[in-house]
């Protein structure tokens, strides 16, 4: 491992001492004011107390501390607290009902919770009688009488042998719990150096997080992470993706994600001021307001930016539309030279000041006007929107992994990137394609195994080799390309096999479809689900704009032939066996909240199809 981080328990030290920066951390608000800061010393100083402060409470080595909270600093303050004390931490995404937040909470045997506000804390305390392991309630934003009775706390629930009785357990403020630590700091002699030794003396083997997949299809898994899982995927991210302590990131995907995580971690590695969102909602203002480097996010993000830019220019006076269209493609033949390695030709070059100067930069300033490069990951990228995002001078880094792989397991280099691939392996892992298509990985960022399925485990973890579930093609240079989800192959009644993503990614690229899904399986023929882009629409066609009046849009006849054309665009390029027959507007987007989405914004295919079930009968009725 490399000088100064073998375990996560090691990036506290490393970070303040290596980047003494005045301005590490901070989360965007709804007011300047209350901009919150922090300095490399001070986020050190915060996670040592809190770390000290779950140590009064009861936090052993081992002990399993889960974090129900949206990003913000406190989320990587209360995880370095947990590692450096040897704890296993268990993050849970904030949108998550309170039965999955249970069953999480009892799967883990979790014994402490940081919970971001009350609205968090009142899912725990709601199920707090069901967890005898349960003894800590540790509240970020915790309201002034929001102290619960013993009642509430669980008390008259019998007690389990050798659990925390509900008598002993605790409700407290962040700021409570680390002003504990920091007690303890000043009163016992020599207690930073031993919480110093102690942390240095982790194993790079020990477990450090068990993250609960959301998954698209059945009941969540824990997948268990080691300190060395996690930092040998920093390392090997660290060799292809450049950022360094000049640069400036925002972050707004879930922390609870161990794509973000891992991002976080390689931020703080290197000295990265990360910048936390106040929402998903607020991105676009944040974007002004911290001006990145660099930010990762899922392809839709960067889906609804190409859309939302498209869309506008449509709304715009023909030559401004011809000007865009213009600049467009002068950036993106300079771009595709570019990566190939090649000059452009002089006419593109001398037209390339100028397109970016009147248009491209413009373009640009909606990403705040700085960015050097983006990352896409948890899911492919469409090329159209890749070649977008070149073609207004932003590199995009596409990857691939998995929360098993921790989760890193290819990148496209930026140096070499190829739209439409995921790039190449990074150092230390390998990757295959077994005979049936699926891709296999191995490396040292492989995970434990599934807590508490070992058969599980053992189907997806077969003499040292992880099977992905995913479906892909390596080239002779290595770059592997996903063409789909091993699972969601599609079968007909008929016997034909059908890939329904690259199918949806068309009809995808339309600006009026915000969401497609395919369905097929076990059915004579294959149909779809579209969930119209109503924002789109209402541009497009003067349709009401309001959430109570689309029932009304998804039936009117001029919405439903705007999009038969676009599925018979899309059925033009399709074998017969793979085109869709009939598809139904549906009146409502897809949501978290509604579990049609995983919180990275992935369509859970069997809530879909189980809600929208009576609209799937009826198209095949007809």
């Amino acid at each position: 491992m490399a000088e100064g981080i073998t375990t996560l328990a090691d990036l506290p030290f490393h970070v303040s001492g290596r980047y003494p920066k005045s301005v590490l951390i901070r989360r965007c608000r709804a007011e300047a004011a209350d901009v919150t800061e922090l300095s490399s010393r001070e986020f050190f100083e915060q996670v040592r107390d809190l770390s000290l402060g779950l140590g009064a409470l009861g936090v052993e080595a081992g002990d399993r501390v889960a974090i129900l909270s949206e990003s913000r600093p406190e989320w990587l303050i209360a995880d370095y607290a947990a590692l450096t004390r040897g704890a296993v931490t268990v993050p849970i995404y904030p949108t998550l009902p309170e039965a999955q937040v249970r069953y999480i909470l009892a799967d883990s045997g979790a014994c402490a919770v940081v919970a971001s506000d009350e609205s968090q804390a009142a899912k725990v305390r709601a199920v707090w009688p069901e967890l005898p392991k349960l003894a800590v309630l540790i509240v970020v934003e915790r309201a002034p009488d929001a102290a619960p009775t013993a009642e509430e706390r669980g008390a008259s629930a019998a007690p389990t042998a050798g659990a925390p009785t509900a008598a002993r357990r605790e409700e407290l403020s962040l700021v409570d719990a680390a002003a504990r630590g920091h007690r303890r700091l000043m009163d016992e002699e020599g207690l930073g150096r031993m919480y110093k030794e102690a942390a240095a003396a982790i194993p790079a083997d020990r477990l450090a997080t068990i993250i609960y997949t959301s998954g698209t299809t059945g009941e969540p898994k824990g997948v268990m992470l080691s300190h060395g899982n996690i930092v040998s995927n920093i390392l090997a991210s660290d060799s292809v993706i450049s950022v360094t302590d000049d640069d400036d990131a925002l972050s707004f995907l879930p922390l609870s994600h161990a794509f973000e995580r891992m991002v976080c971690c390689l931020y703080l590695y290197k000295g990265v001021t990360i910048s936390f969102a106040e929402s998903l909602d607020t991105i676009a203002r944040d974007l002004q307001g911290v001006r990145p480097t660099t930010l990762t996010g899922v392809p839709r993000v960067y889906e609804k930016l190409h859309a939302r830019i498209h869309d506008a220019v449509a709304q715009a006076p023909a030559v401004r539309r011809a000007l865009f269209h213009w600049a467009l493609g002068v950036g993106g033949d300079a771009s595709r030279a570019a990566r190939a390695g090649r000059r452009a030709p002089l006419t593109t070059r001398l037209q390339l000041g100028l397109a970016t100067r009147i248009v491209l930069s413009k373009v640009r300033e909606r990403l705040g006007g700085r960015v050097r490069f983006v990352v896409s990951g948890s899911a492919p990228l469409d090329v159209p929107v890749a070649e977008f995002l070149f073609a207004i001078g932003v590199p995009v880094v596409e990857g691939y992994g998995l929360t098993e792989t921790a989760p890193v397991l290819t990148v496209n280099p930026l140096e070499a990137p190829r739209p439409g691939s995921v790039g190449v392996a990074v150092p230390g892992v390998e990757i295959r394609i077994a005979s049936d298509g699926e891709i296999l990985a191995r490396g040292p960022n492989v995970m434990q195994g599934y807590y508490h399925k070992p058969e599980a485990t053992a189907e997806v973890i077969v003499d040292g080799w992880f099977h992905t579930g995913d479906i892909g093609r390596l080239d002779d240079d290595g770059y592997l390309t996903i063409t789909d989800r091993k699972k969601e192959i599609i079968v007909t009644a008929g016997g034909k096999n059908v890939a329904p993503t690259p199918i949806e990614a068309e009809l995808k690229r339309s600006p009026i479809v915000a969401e497609a899904v395919l369905i097929g399986n076990r059915r004579p023929c294959i149909t779809a689900l579209l969930v119209p882009d109503f924002a789109a629409l209402a541009h497009e066609l003067g349709t009401p704009a309001g959430a109570e009046a689309r029932e009304e849009v998804a039936e009117r006849s001029d919405v439903k032939e705007r999009l038969e054309a676009v599925v018979a665009a899309v059925n033009a390029d399709l074998p017969r066996h793979e085109q869709i027959k009939e598809f139904a507007a549906l009146p409502a987007e897809f949501g978290i909240a509604t579990g049609e989405l995983t919180p990275t914004l992935k369509v859970k295919r069997r809530v879909v199809e189980e809600r929208w079930s009576a609209a799937i009968e009826a198209l095949y009725a007809q």
